[in-house]
């Protein structure tokens, strides 16, 4: 007689991606790209693999308070299909009001079972900053405030992910003057290990490589004196943009309809600010590597760093950046590098002809002195 309440299993994540169809070179494939994504040696891919190979879906929160759900949108658009596929799908997304199928009392019943049920395992994630004016009315999600749903689901969460600007920083709804006083989660929530993820949005195979190494480690990922991975943003734009040695040799876009905007020159002077973003944009970019803003012909707004949207006028150009200390403008500073690319050059004949010198000096001098030991025989 067969038993017919036979206990399945759990599934592993690989599991998963051989049930959705993904061969064994997808799977290893996906997994080398998300060990590079995060910075990982070589020999980590391995551990990636057994991670995913071994373990069982984590409970995953996903929150939409004051947001445009563009992180989403860049999250499900990744360049791999297996992100969206498993890391969004099978990750067990057990509650999210963007994507999820149940709604009204269902979708609130399938929240209320993570919660309780996965109590310090779940991840949750968030888009969006928190009103705080007006106690909070600016948001409300099934008769509560964004901020009473916020103290809920954090309290029992393993780790928090703040997704985009507007969880990381408060983007546009905190710019002055503030009329929500909208705050961003870092703000409200404490005692939980919170990562920023800022961006407008973030690259999404940056968010499926926060995720991935939750899930492989077991633990958040190194982070930035601001709260990011440092993986992802521990490089300036300015550093891995193509139009960097435009830069360097002083050529600039005047305007956007001139013909060095044609020649592709640096757009620093027409309000990039590259040199001051902290973002993985010019290295993985979007659209399956295709381009990024900058590739696109738009400068960089630094959407990535806190409090960018009231950080000057996004067609303006900075006075001065981290690196280079306090710069006149861009006019000098082609000037600059060539002077001192000049004064390289003359160095270097300088310090050619010392060597020379001296070493005439040095064989007149043993030529002397074999001489005088000649006299002297």
């Amino acid at each position: 007689m067969v038993e017919d309440h036979v206990i399945k299993k759990p599934l592993t994540y690989y599991d998963e991606i051989r049930l959705k169809g993904y061969s064994r070179r997808d799977f290893m494939k996906f997994a080398g790209i998300m060990a590079a994504f995060m910075g990982l040696e070589t020999n980590a891919i391995g551990q990636v693999v057994k991670a995913l190979e071994t373990k069982t879906r984590v409970p995953v929160i996903w929150m939409h308070f004051q947001e445009c759900t563009c992180c989403s949108e860049s999250f499900i658009r990744s360049s791999h299909p297996i992100v969206a596929d498993i890391l969004l799908d099978k990750i067990s997304l057990d509650y999210t009001e963007t994507l999820m199928a149940a709604s009204g009392h269902q979708a609130e019943e399938a929240l209320h079972n993570t919660i309780t049920k996965y109590k310090g395992e779940y991840i949750l994630c968030i888009e969006g900053s928190v009103p705080m004016g007006a106690d909070g009315v600016y948001c409300m999600i099934g008769g509560k405030t964004s901020y009473q749903i916020l103290e809920e689901v954090a309290a029992g969460a393993a780790a928090v992910i703040a997704w985009g600007s507007c969880a990381s920083n408060g983007c546009v709804q905190a710019a002055k003057p503030n009329p929500t006083t909208a705050k961003p989660i870092h703000k409200i929530i404490h005692g939980k290990p919170i990562i920023k993820v800022p961006g407008c949005p973030p690259i999404g195979e940056v968010m499926a490589g926060v995720i991935v190494h939750y899930l492989t480690f077991g633990r958040i990922p190194e982070l930035d004196k601001l709260g990011r991975p440092k993986a992802f943003y521990s490089k300036r734009v300015h550093d891995s943009c193509y139009r960097r040695p435009y830069f360097d040799a002083g050529l600039f876009v005047e305007s956007f309809d001139d013909e060095n905007a044609k020649k592709g020159y640096c757009l620093y002077k027409v309000g990039c600010k590259g040199p001051s973003t902290y973002n993985a944009c010019g290295v993985m970019r979007w659209n399956e590597g295709t381009s990024f803003p900058i590739q696109s012909g738009h400068g960089c707004i630094g959407c990535s760093e806190e409090n960018y949207w009231d950080n000057g006028r996004i067609y303006e150009r900075g006075s001065a950046f981290a690196g280079f200390g306090i710069e006149s403008n861009a006019d000098e500073w082609g000037k600059v590098a060539l002077g001192v690319t000049a004064a390289a050059i003359a160095g270097h004949a300088i310090a050619t002809n010392i060597s020379k010198f001296k070493k005439i000096s040095e064989l007149e001098q043993e030529g002397k002195q074999g001489e005088l030991d000649e006299n002297v025989t």
